[in-house]
């Protein structure tokens, strides 16, 4: 038996139908974390009437916005981009020409790559530098600007904590005796090791934190952090979270009385999430990558030689845009956020 649905019927079907197509978007995005916290404004943007499917590194899908669905950008689709014969696979052109737009920030320095890209997306491929190309600008404002954006729509990405992430940082406080304290939260690595303040340094904060206000000390170490090693005082008297997904590190955030750490994007996730935040910058462009926030507060040292490039970086050998910032310059600050802290909150366990 064939059904016929009444015209208005129809015409609602397809326009269903249109709609959905119209607003199909596929987005490549190769950057680690703290690149994704400044490019989530851009990408909401996207988003914000659209079905979007963001191939990047798959852990970011604890932070998307519900009309975005993340994808590994290891999958079969990308990495044939970077083949030779990839543009006689008709499997490809399918894939790619079903999507209405196409935003890349990937491949835009290979000619090949961007050809096959522009070749089976039938011309829809709109392929952007990763970084922005001699214009000084905030590394947020650049992914706007990509997207016809004058000024930024949200300065800050808006995050929301998931319910059972939120349910496992109440739990961890629990089983870490972490109710009723002031807890300070570190992070000492970052994806580079000159971007690090010393760790004996970290060690001298975690100790004061401990001394002067009786609170607690949550260290964050990550898996590329922990293989380094190397962290064995930092780590005496205070807790060690580790093994944790990105949903469960911005709940244990959140919760959090202080947070400080170098440029890195769990830094700026704090900053994100509305965290006192200090930002220890040695010599990376505050200008490009500050984070995002209304609580931050970046400390650093303008020496002449900062800031500089990653090769200048590596070879640097007294890295005193670091190791000239002491301790006796960042506990103050500590102290004076502090303050903040306990005018808005009950400040449980927290003296000055």
């Amino acid at each position: 038996m064939v059904y016929s649905y009444p015209v208005k019927v129809n015409e609602m079907i397809a326009k269903s139908m249109s709609e959905t197509t119209r607003r199909s978007i596929c987005v490549l995005f190769p950057g680690a974390l703290g690149d994704f916290l400044c490019f989530l404004p851009a990408l909401q943007l996207l988003a914000a009437d659209a079905q979007v499917d963001l191939f990047a590194r798959t852990e970011f899908a604890d932070l998307v916005p519900p009309t975005v669905k993340v994808r590994s950008s290891e999958c079969y689709e990308i990495t044939r981009l970077f083949v030779p014969d990839a543009a006689k696979e008709q499997r490809l052109h399918e894939f790619f020409g079903a999507y209405t737009s196409i935003y890349s920030w990937l491949g835009s320095q290979q000619v090949e790559f961007v050809s096959r890209l522009k070749l089976m997306s039938q011309g829809r491929a709109r392929i952007y530098p990763f970084r922005p190309d001699g214009n000084p600008m905030h590394q947020r404002d650049y992914y706007l600007s990509c997207l016809g954006a004058r000024k930024p729509c949200q300065q800050i990405p808006m995050l929301a904590l998931r319910a059972e992430a939120v349910a496992w940082a109440e739990d961890y406080w629990r089983r870490q005796f972490l109710g009723g304290k002031g807890v300070l939260v570190l992070t000492p690595g970052s994806g580079a090791r000159e971007k690090n303040w010393p760790a004996e340094y970290f060690r001298a904060v975690a100790q004061w934190w401990r001394d002067e206000t009786r609170g607690a000390v949550v260290v964050l170490i990550g898996p590329v952090e922990e293989d380094r090693g190397g962290w064995g005082p930092l780590l005496d008297h205070s807790v060690f979270a580790r093994s944790l997904n990105l949903a469960q590190v911005a709940a244990l955030l959140a919760r959090s009385d202080l947070y400080l750490g170098n440029d890195s994007g769990i830094t700026h996730l704090a900053a994100a999430l509305g965290v006192r935040t200090v930002a220890l910058f040695g010599p990376s462009d505050v200008r490009q990558w500050k984070p995002q926030g209304e609580r931050v507060t970046v400390l650093n040292r303008n020496i002449e030689c900062s800031p500089c490039e990653r090769d200048v970086m590596e070879a640097c050998p007294h890295r005193k845009c670091l190791t000239a910032l002491t301790p006796s310059e960042v506990i103050p600050k500590l102290v004076q956020l502090l303050k903040l802290a306990t005018l808005t909150r009950s400040g449980a366990g927290i003296r000055v």
